[in-house]
């Protein structure tokens, strides 16, 4: 009796190989591409860091996307409420504005906007407006979208105006480029403070530990409002909009570092006996070897995470300064100068579009939180 004996392949075969390739794929990638894949498999972070893109996208070319100079005012354009693009009308695809139409109020004496069917003002790509510098080098008047053909005192106005007559819009994109860079030059300098004096203050110890770590808890007990009035009061008044601009980033630094020096400071102890670090230090690397090349990646992850809740701390607390009239002044622009004109609820009742700068705040923290999340998990060895 003869028996068959089947040499075909095992189904499982190539499910074997390719784990085996995948295995291979894993054990050869570098840390950078080990984090970015883990973190592709995060998708609120993806698409917050799309959001967080756009957003410096936006700061960055604010002027070319504005629609009306942000600093022009004009009384007759008080509390324009916010105007739609239409874009067909009865001769096809012909995108425009109304005209607006204004009558005054017997009662409270103001003006009160509303549309003009009969004059209809078309919006065009490319159009000349004002005149500003592009990516602070280039100088040109060209910008996305706009009115073509306006006369003097007529323009589009999205989100409506404040009360001095000033587009909204452009207003808020212009906002965006100095909130968001006040909020990342603050975090570049907290950072390394934090990293270099909390790196230092747990590899020597002793009397350098003492004398940072009491700095910290002094900093640290002072209530955070008062001591941003007190920082911010000190400014002359005579100072111009970028000194006041660099005076808020490096008060915002000097109070964010404290945090990430004491989870820095929390690493290097537990890190400065290993024997990787005793053989660096037999070796002859620096002090600053040893902390930026031997011991900072190896908790990466903590720094990722302190960072990422650190910048919409920064942007909240510029925009709480300027808020409270303590940070930037006019005419600077930011979330926060924007905010002040919200403050008046008598105001607010009959212009409630002076509320909408709290939206992009609001999803740039929400964003930031999210990276930071997807980032911490990615880049954590034993996740």
């Amino acid at each position: 009796m003869s028996i068959a004996i089947d040499t075909a392949t095992p189904p499982s075969a190539p499910l074997d190989e390719k784990a085996a390739a995948a295995e291979a794929r894993y054990a050869q990638a570098t840390q950078l591409q080990l984090t970015w894949w883990r973190f592709r498999k995060h998708k609120l972070a993806l698409v917050s860091l799309v959001v967080i893109v756009l957003f410096y996208a936006v700061a960055i070319f604010a002027d070319f996307l504005a629609t009306t100079d942000p600093h022009a005012t004009d009384a007759r354009r008080s509390f324009i409420p916010p105007q739609g693009i239409h874009f067909f009308d009865e001769n096809g695809f012909n995108p425009h504005v109304y005209g607006l139409r204004g009558v005054r109020n017997p009662r409270t004496f103001q003006l009160a906007y509303s549309p003009d069917p009969s004059r209809k003002l078309p919006v065009r790509m490319f159009v000349r407006g004002y005149t500003y510098n592009l990516l602070g080098i280039f100088e040109t008047n060209i910008h996305l979208f706009g009115v073509e053909g306006a006369r003097a005192g007529e323009s589009m106005f999205l989100l409506g105006t404040d009360q001095l007559g000033r587009d909204l819009y452009s207003r808020i994109l212009v906002a965006t480029r100095i909130s968001l860079f006040i909020g990342l030059a603050g975090v570049v300098l907290s950072l390394f403070l934090g990293v270099l004096l909390g790196g230092v203050s747990g590899l020597y110890g002793g009397w350098v530990d003492l004398v940072i770590q009491r700095i910290i808890e002094v900093l640290r007990s002072v209530p955070t409002i008062p001591l941003w009035m007190g920082l911010a009061a000190a400014l002359p008044r005579t100072w111009n909009v970028i000194q006041v601009y660099f005076a808020i980033t490096i008060i915002i630094s000097l109070i964010g570092w404290t945090d990430l020096a004491r989870v820095v400071r929390g690493r290097f102890l537990a890190l400065r006996e290993e024997d990787f670090v005793v053989a660096a230090e037999l070796s002859g690397a620096s002090q600053g070897r040893i902390i930026f090349r031997h011991m900072l990646p190896s908790f990466t992850s903590h720094i990722i995470a302190a960072t990422s809740l650190a910048l919409p701390a920064m942007i909240i607390s510029e925009t709480s300064l300027s808020f409270l009239g303590l940070g930037l002044r006019p005419p600077a622009v930011s979330w926060g100068i924007l905010l002040q004109d919200a403050q008046n609820i008598q105001v607010l009742s009959g212009a409630p579009w002076l509320l909408v700068p709290a939206i992009p705040v609001t999803m740039v923290i929400l964003a930031f939180n999210f990276l930071g999340d997807g980032l911490r998990d990615a880049a954590d060895p034993y996740g």
